[in-house]
């Protein structure tokens, strides 16, 4: 042991970053958007309640109460856009309705009308036209009975004029873009049971004073999943498809009637994940140069790369950088890339990168590091043999401290992490709520399980019909190999997921006796009340992952936690928002009550006001705070001075 060490027992470690300092001066980095006076981007600030404020050259464009901030499928993205003069166009949180900012005003004007019903008319993923007279967005429509509407519809900018719908009859759509005369438009769409992954149809037809006509279908859908449709200057449409397994960089060139069609070329490039899943509107990976070349980023065993395609299509090259996360990538002149990135060391930035030789200059940088570099455990990649000759993905975070040190037969508590989604991704770049972890001495494993994203369609789709099954195997697994290597505390292993991972989370807990505490944040406890309460985009995400209703009624029973609470043993904390309408408090509620019956230590802790993700600062640090609480108590930590106070109330039993 060095000299200075205090000797701690894992889990006890004091350490500076406190879970106030986690939160304090956060931000978390929406899109970005180069326009003729500046560089664009949004900022979700915990601070002022999760507020989304649109910044250019780091000055906030609104002030509050302002927050661009669309309600479409829910998980919103792309509230906002410029003009060609700069001028701001968004959703505006309080009302969904679209809202105008002009250049040198101090206020917004409204573009669309006040519906008669609060929030039934929301916008989101729109484009202007390049004169600047007309918006193409995606509405989603609350006014009728049942399911709401989506369609894709035009408005004046002027706020003139009524929406005049372009695209409809179909159960979803997206990005809506324009070609650079602003005659030809194209889209995404998809119908049930597919979400964009599955099955997304990239569309074009021209438009006019009539609408749209000569309307085409080029490609996607029956098994072919297409992402960021974009256009370059000459014409040619860009898109991701995973035809090929991984979202791949394609072309469509125009034909003899100035459409594009024919068929769709691959581009030159690595056989990796470009795209990323749109759980969000206007994700974007890649960008158009002016000159013809594309830089995109591309997922690799090591966090991101970044490649360029040459102009004439004969090849590609690696652009070396730091970063190990990145997207919102937009053009940011002749050699240079814009976009939202990360590094092992260094939380999310709004950055811009070199294509000539590689080198990143922060635009906006993130909050100064709260503690020394030494305290932050660096990520090591994991790949683990699992069921079914399966390999599970993973990011390891040993404890670090380099002011404490554990006595020497003393093995750390694990944490494992499961992603939402279930379509999601592990990430690793700098999050210190990660750090806040394993600078108490905890160890932390994040789990890329079969059906993650980033591995290509075929890992994707590894959880079709077995969900609730494949996520729980590869996250035993992976807990399983940590312990036969010798380097975690087999007794003290704990789950731990948001959402769909709270499923996973959950499941674990019920159906495996692997775990010896859990916690749920607004996680999925009945798969049939989740199928009949959700929200529209995810309404038959289940069909794929379980299996039809009513066919697979029994399935959904068998799988789901709240109807197997006999088989539970050990403590749980439950975390809920009160208006979450993606995953209702009904869930946890029910998870909790059946608990409470059974005797088995737990806590219900529930935010007013939060919705799917908690985006308040105070609630965001409590529950850290209430967690460790809960796993100290569970697993016999001493607290180190000044945090040992009973941050939530355990009921139920005894640890």
């Amino acid at each position: 042991m060095t000299a200075g060490h205090t000797t701690v027992g894992h889990g006890g470690w004091p350490s500076p970053l406190t879970a106030d300092t986690v939160v304090a001066a956060a931000v978390g980095f929406g899109d970005v958007r180069v326009g003729a006076t500046g560089t664009w981007w949004s900022e979700a600030r915990p601070s002022e309640g999760g507020r989304v404020v649109p910044v250019r050259d780091g000055i906030d464009v609104l002030g509050p109460p302002w927050s661009a901030r669309t309600r479409v499928h829910e998980y919103g993205g792309g509230a906002w856009w410029l003009g060609p003069d700069d001028t701001l166009f968004l959703a505006s949180w309080s009302d969904q309705r679209l809202w105008r900012l002009d250049p040198g005003a101090s206020e917004p004007v409204p573009v669309t009308p006040e519906p008669g019903t609060t929030h039934a008319l929301r916008y989101a993923d729109g484009v202007v036209h390049p004169q600047g007279d007309l918006l193409v967005v995606v509405c989603e429509d609350h006014t009728g009975d049942g399911e709401p509407r989506n369609e894709i519809v035009a408005i004046e900018a002027s706020g003139a004029g009524e929406p005049v719908v372009l695209v409809a009859d179909r159960d979803f759509v997206a990005a809506p873009r324009l070609d650079p005369t602003g005659t030809v438009l194209c889209w995404l769409a998809w119908d049930h049971p597919d979400l964009p992954w599955d099955g997304a149809e990239l569309w074009v037809g021209r438009l006019g004073e009539e609408g749209l006509t000569d309307v085409r279908h080029l490609a996607g859908g029956n098994g072919e999943s297409v992402v960021q449709p974009e256009w370059t200057a000459d014409g040619r449409l860009l898109f991701c498809s995973d035809r090929t397994d991984a979202w791949t960089l394609h072309e469509l060139l125009p034909g003899p009637d100035g459409l594009p069609g024919g068929d769709a070329v691959r581009l030159p490039g690595p056989d990796a994940e470009v795209a990323l899943p749109a759980w969000v509107f206007g994700r974007s990976r890649f960008a158009v140069l002016a000159d013809g070349r594309v830089a995109a980023a591309y997922g690799a065993e090591d966090g991101v790369h970044f490649a360029v395609v040459a102009a004439d299509r004969s090849g590609w090259r690696d652009v070396p950088t730091d970063l190990v996360t990145l997207e919102a990538v937009r053009t940011a002149g002749p050699d240079a890339v814009v976009g939202v990135g990360a590094g092992a060391r260094r939380e999310s930035a709004v950055v811009r990168l070199d294509l000539g030789g590689g080198s990143t200059e922060l635009v906006r940088a993130p909050r100064p590091l709260p503690v020394p570099e030494a305290l932050l455990a660096a990520p090591r990649r994991l790949r683990v043999p699992s069921a079914a000759g399966r390999v599970a993905h993973a990011w390891f975070y040993p404890p670090t401290n380099p002011d404490v040190a554990a006595p020497a037969d003393d093995l750390p508590p694990l944490l494992v992490l499961s992603h939402g989604g279930p379509t999601s991704a592990a990430n690793p770049g700098l999050n210190l709520a990660v750090q806040f972890w394993t600078s108490r001495g905890f160890a932390v494993v994040d789990v890329d399980y079969g059906g993650s994203t980033g591995y290509g369609r075929a890992y994707r789709s590894l959880l079709e019909g077995s969900w609730g099954v494949v996520d729980v195997e590869d996250c035993v697994a992976v807990a399983r190999y940590l312990v036969a290597d010798g380097v975690v505390d087999g007794a003290r292993l704990a789950i731990r997921g948001g959402s769909a991972g709270g499923f996973t989370t959950l499941a674990a807990l019920t159906f495996t006796d692997v775990f010896a505490a859990g916690a749920s944040q607004y996680g999925v406890a009945d798969l049939a009340a989740l199928a009949a309460d959700t929200h529209k985009f995810e309404s038959r995400y289940l069909d794929r992952l379980v299996g039809p209703l009513p066919e697979a009624a029994e399935r959904y029973r068998e799988r789901s936690p709240i109807h197997h609470t006999d088989r539970l043993s050990c403590p749980i904390i439950l975390f809920q928002g009160s208006e979450d309408v993606i995953v209702p408090p009904a869930q946890s509620r029910a998870m909790a009550d059946a608990l409470a019956r059974k005797g088995i230590l737990h806590a219900y802790v529930e935010y007013p006001g939060e919705q799917h993700g908690f985006r308040d600062a105070t609630n965001i640090a409590h529950a850290l705070r209430a967690e460790l609480f809960f796993y100290r108590t569970v697993f016999g930590i001493t607290a180190p001075a000044g945090e040992s106070d009973r941050v939530v109330e355990l009921v139920g039993g005894t640890p």
